[in-house]
């Protein structure tokens, strides 16, 4: 090759590589995800930090996700509005803790006598869910999209036992959304606290009782220091729906293909956390009632109907509260029976057969 003819070679293929630096980092995005959960927090905090660490990774560092647990840049509970002001760009969250600015946001969390995670995924990505959640999020200036989800939840920790929806009046419990309008009318006080100030408060008896989620996530919260009772099952949350919820100005700002990734990275994280949650529950529970001696007792019939009665008043209120609000309860309980009536015949028969040929 002639020295000049290299020579220009390079000085193009200089040229190139020095026009092609501004333009990726002008590409480049900052991401700052804020949580509601404390950081490496067993079974929320680490899927949320695993979601923000696979954003970057599946983007090749070109989405730059700076992640903040509850309190270190601002309180589990103004994570909503840290995102809505465009001051960080996501949050990681339940979204049923933003009900107080809206009540439909509890339809994308979990609602009592609700969706469980099969039906509640489906109903997201192939019932309209999705959609509606839009117009809902839309409305604050955000787009969400499913993370995680935690299953059939417990009933919760209790210091004494409960054998007749008597024994909820009076009784101060942490459980945030629908589920505690569902208590309050039974003369319940219910109390809204981030995860990180239970322990403390249920110890301390300022709350006399607390639902959280399972066995593997309440194992480490040591609940059991304080509560022996641990009752099952939740109608509270029987498929608590985690959200990924981003600033709209954010989310529109971004191409086609982050676009695709962010939501492949929540897609996978959605069915990460359900499997990890799964795969630990009964280990867990085993740990709890062996080391700790726990007392697993079920709410009889009579509680769960004292439940149901509260539960369709508070829907009713729910419903009252907008048009919006009408058209998403409505659209939750006719996938309950549309989908649900596929899970009963299928799930749930399935498994009360086989427990009874194993079990006899």
């Amino acid at each position: 090759m002639e020295r000049r003819k290299f020579l220009t070679g390079a000085a193009i293929a200089g040229a190139a590589t020095t026009l092609a630096a501004p333009s990726v980092a002008q590409s480049k995005k900052e991401m700052v995800i804020v949580s509601t959960w404390p950081r490496d927090f067993p079974g929320l905090g680490l899927p949320a930090q695993r979601l923000a660490a696979r954003i970057t990774e599946l983007t090749e560092g070109e989405i730059d996700v700076k992640y903040f647990a509850a309190g270190e840049r601002v309180g589990a509970f103004d994570s909503f509005d840290e995102v809505a002001s465009g001051n960080a760009q996501a949050y990681i969250a339940a979204d049923y803790y933003w009900k107080g600015k809206h009540p439909a946001w509890a339809a994308f969390t979990a609602i009592p006598f609700g969706l469980t995670y099969t039906e509640m995924d489906a109903w997201i990505k192939y019932g309209g869910g999705q959609e509606l959640w839009d117009e809902v999020a839309g409305e604050f200036g955000l787009k969400n999209f499913a993370c995680g989800n935690t299953g059939v939840q417990m009933g919760g920790w209790f210091n004494k036992e409960i054998n007749s929806a008597d024994d909820f009046k009076g009784l101060k419990m942490r459980i945030p959304g629908l589920g505690g309008d569902v208590l309050s009318k039974l003369g319940a006080s219910p109390v809204s606290l981030p995860g990180g100030q239970i322990y403390e408060n249920l110890t301390s008896g300022a709350i006399d009782a607390t639902e959280w989620v399972g066995p593997y996530n309440d194992y480490f919260m040591k609940f059991y220091e304080a509560a022996k009772y641990y009752y099952f099952p939740g109608m509270h949350e029987p498929g608590a729906q985690l959200a990924m919820g981003m600033n709209a100005e954010f989310w529109g700002g971004l191409s086609d293909t982050h676009k695709a990734i962010v939501q492949a990275a929540c897609n996978e994280e959605n069915a990460r956390t359900m499997a990890e949650t799964n795969a630990n529950n009964g280990a867990f529970l085993s740990k709890l009632v062996n080391e700790h001696g726990v007392q697993v007792r079920e709410f009889n019939d009579d509680v769960y109907d004292a439940f149901g009665e509260a539960a369709a008043e508070v829907m009713e209120e729910a419903r009252d509260h907008s048009p919006l609000a009408k058209k998403t309860m409505d659209a939750v309980a006719a996938a309950r029976a549309e989908i649900g009536s596929w899970t009963a015949l299928s799930d749930m028969s399935y498994v009360q057969k086989r427990n009874r040929v194993i079990n006899g």
